[in-house]
């Protein structure tokens, strides 16, 4: 597929009819990163929103179509809204909104904050050259998390308006100090915030984006805003990954596999605490070797967190489990999951 980095679309006040009749048939017509603007009561301040960084997390794009479809002269946003729709291309191969990012791409959401000017660095590049423009009072980033499992927010500040944004989408907050190259770790000189919405499959996902982007757009002092609800903090999360090489399997008992197999319903622990000495799968002759949790040293952390018991892999002390997935494409290319020690939550 043939890519223009060097493009990106403006819109202006869409009307129903470029619209189109729903998400799909409007995602379909549009190419590129494409920047809509919507004008608010206050037009001297500005609020961004973008979805879309990967082309199979859709609740952002659906939600921005329900409220775009909702507007009217009546009903105008306390400040001027920009949204973008960071890879409508990617989303759009067939079949829609299935590929994380094309199979001879990059992750765009490991692209930014890169002194390259080439490719998916040079659409990172002007996604942040279209926030910077309007000098945003706050960013919001919507995705859907890898497997299922409820909505939670990032932040790479440690502020109050973070813990008060989060709680307008949902009740928990993850404070990161990981590196990847994301969008929400760059400096726009406002708060900047990811909102994992939930499964990309899960109505209440696409009902978390839109309640939040509604809430959003309404509030007209967001600094003096306080919490829309109770928020959980966990800190210092860390990510667990297989090595480069090894072979990942998931199964209902010890098959005997190679590399890692992982528990078919990992996805569970999503919802709650993975308690010490619980299972998450079994390992070959090579054990945790197979493994690696990398801390902010680039120390491999495995043996803090993990342990066996024979073959299996079980956890050495009680941990929160955030981002589990069994798509196996993304585990092995991204990371197994994200765990925060329970002890880190607030």
């Amino acid at each position: 597929m043939a890519i223009d980095f060097a493009e990106i679309n403006y819109l202006s006040e869409p009307d129903l009819f470029t619209l189109k009749s729903d998400h799909l048939q409007f995602l379909l017509s549009i190419c590129g990163p494409t920047v809509i603007d919507v004008a608010g009561i206050d037009p001297t301040r500005c609020r961004v929103i973008t979805t879309l960084i990967h082309g199979n997390e859709p609740s952002g794009l659906i939600a921005l179509h329900r409220w775009l479809t909702n507007l009217s002269s009546t009903n105008r946003p306390v400040t001027n809204m920009r949204f973008i729709i960071c890879s409508p291309d990617v989303a759009s191969v067939p079949p829609t909104l299935s590929h994380r990012y094309l199979e001879d791409g990059l992750d765009l959401n490991r692209c930014f904050g890169h002194n390259l000017d080439y490719g998916y660095f040079k659409r990172a590049n002007l996604i942040c050259k279209a926030i910077n423009e309007v000098k945003p009072e706050v960013l919001i980033d919507l995705h859907n998390t890898s497997g299922c499992g409820p909505a939670f927010a990032v932040s790479v500040n440690k502020t109050e308006l973070a813990l008060s944004l989060s709680s307008l989408f949902c009740s928990s907050v993850i404070l990161s100090e990981i590196k990847l190259g994301a969008i929400m770790e760059q400096d726009f000189d406002c708060q900047t915030l990811t909102v994992e919405c939930g499964g990309s499959k899960d109505q209440q996902s696409h009902e978390v984006a839109y309640q939040g982007i509604c809430h959003l757009a309404s509030i007209d002092n967001i600094q003096a805003c306080h919490y829309h609800r109770d928020v959980d903090v966990f800190l210092t999360p860390l990510r667990l990954q297989v090595k480069p090489g090894v072979e990942l399997n998931y199964a209902d008992i010890d098959e005997g596999f190679s590399g890692l197999t992982l528990i078919t319903n990992i996805e569970q622990f999503n919802y709650g605490v993975l308690r010490a000495e619980q299972m998450l799968g079994w390992l070959d002759q090579l054990g945790l070797d197979n493994l690696q949790i990398i801390d902010k040293q680039g120390n491999n952390c495995i043996n803090q967190y993990f342990t066996l018991r024979g073959n299996q892999l079980i956890s050495k002390i009680d941990l929160n489990i955030f981002m589990a997935t069994k798509v196996i494409n993304i585990a092995k290319s991204d990371c197994l999951l994200y765990l925060v020690p329970n002890k880190n939550k607030m």
